[in-house]
């Protein structure tokens, strides 16, 4: 399986990318910083730099070129304003999928969020809404496409090692999940096509991931 990871140098998608080559596929991770390709290299993935807020539906989709699913893991990360929130954690996720639609991939995982069901509160940091509210809308414009996508939310993300126990459903409640153990989730997902059309929240919990991603199917 041939899959193309936006915001390949982020940490989930670093750990994705070494899970995918350890087990046979070959990750390609899209990255804004040339500078970024040796630790894609050394999780066993091909760097490949594209800015996705700089370029445009053609050039993205001539790397999506035998793809068999693309992954939506970027982000604007710490420190950016509310404006990259939209420009990338929104309009960046829709590009891909404008991109996955003309190079003909069909299946596109959507890393989200929880809490972006609800409008942020009341003096709630402006970034951090500017965040969940490009979520929301991320999320929404994939609903409307022709596509095979599973939108997947994690909750609190920690960097302690991975469980290999899920709770994967529709609303899951708050609670935290390992990097590792997203980034083991999502390549389930990418093995079980039923879950397309899904919308998944996931913290650790008691059940196998391969269980939890198929009893997800139902």
């Amino acid at each position: 399986m041939r899959v193309v990871i936006a915001g390949g140098h982020g940490k989930i998608a670093l750990l994705l990318e070494r899970h995918l080559a350890e087990r046979g596929d070959t990750a390609v991770g899209l990255i804004r910083n040339p500078a970024q390709a040796d630790a894609l290299r050394a999780a066993g993935a091909t760097p490949v730099v594209c800015d996705l807020e700089n370029t445009d539906v053609t050039d993205l989709a001539a790397h999506l070129d035998g793809a068999d699913a693309v992954i939506f893991a970027a982000g604007a990360g710490p420190g950016s304003g509310a404006a990259r929130k939209d420009t990338v954690d929104r309009r960046a996720a829709a590009l891909l999928a404008d991109a996955a639609t003309h190079a003909g991939v069909r299946r596109y995982l959507l890393v989200s969020s929880m809490g972006v069901d609800d409008p942020p509160a009341a003096g709630t940091d402006e970034v951090w809404a500017a965040y969940l509210l490009a979520k929301r809308a991320a999320e929404d414009d994939l609903r409307a496409r022709d596509l095979d996508w599973t939108v997947l939310r994690p909750g609190r993300l920690t960097d302690d090692p991975p469980t290999g126990h899920v709770t994967l459903t529709r609303h899951a409640g708050r609670g935290a999940v390992t990097r590792a153990d997203v980034a083991h989730v999502l390549a389930a997902l990418l093995d079980e096509p039923r879950t397309a059309g899904a919308t998944l929240e996931l913290v650790n919990g008691p059940t196998p991931i391969v269980e939890a991603v198929r009893a997800a199917t139902g």
